[in-house]
């Protein structure tokens, strides 16, 4: 049994959210299936045994995702999707109620991949270098999806 077996399982849920959105969202699914790449990429990282990697990533990608939907107002339309429902309501945005699940397994990822690193990498001296390694991966790729999502934005000619 691997130990991090919780971590892939999650990875792999969030890879499949992210391909119900492209599919509800089809104007958007480019930008959804290449939301996925990270979530593949730990797979890997975690199939090749690169923990250390994975774990960190596994921290700071949803977090930066988790940001990105708090500033793009998406968390803010999952919330009250949710709170709709809870009060009987019938649901009347998929995407928000995807987004809202895909916040509460970025949050899951969060605490499982700090647990693991906790248990595994801590005190060992590694700390500092692999997440300024990951967090630099993570930037650019955060950077490359900001970057496209602004361009996809269509702009009003201007009078």
């Amino acid at each position: 049994m691997r130990p991090y077996r919780d971590i892939a399982t999650l990875a792999g849920v969030q890879v499949v959210c992210f391909l119900l959105l492209s599919h509800l969202e089809p104007d958007f699914f480019l930008l959804h299936f290449y939301q996925t790449i990270i979530y593949m990429a730990l797979l890997i990282l975690l199939f090749y045994m690169e923990d250390r990697w994975a774990y960190m990533i596994g921290m700071l990608a949803p977090a930066a995702w988790l940001v990105m939907a708090f500033a793009t107002g998406m968390l803010g339309g999952a919330i009250r999707q949710v709170l709709h429902i809870g009060q009987g309501a019938t649901l009347s945005n998929m995407v928000s109620l995807i987004a809202g699940v895909t916040a509460v397994l970025s949050i899951l990822m969060i605490a499982a991949c700090g647990r693991h690193w906790m248990r595994e990498y801590s005190g060992l001296g590694k700390s500092l270098s692999t997440f300024a390694v990951s967090f630099g991966v993570v930037a650019v790729y955060y950077a490359i999806l900001v970057v496209w999502f602004w361009h996809l934005i269509p702009v009003s000619a201007a009078n």
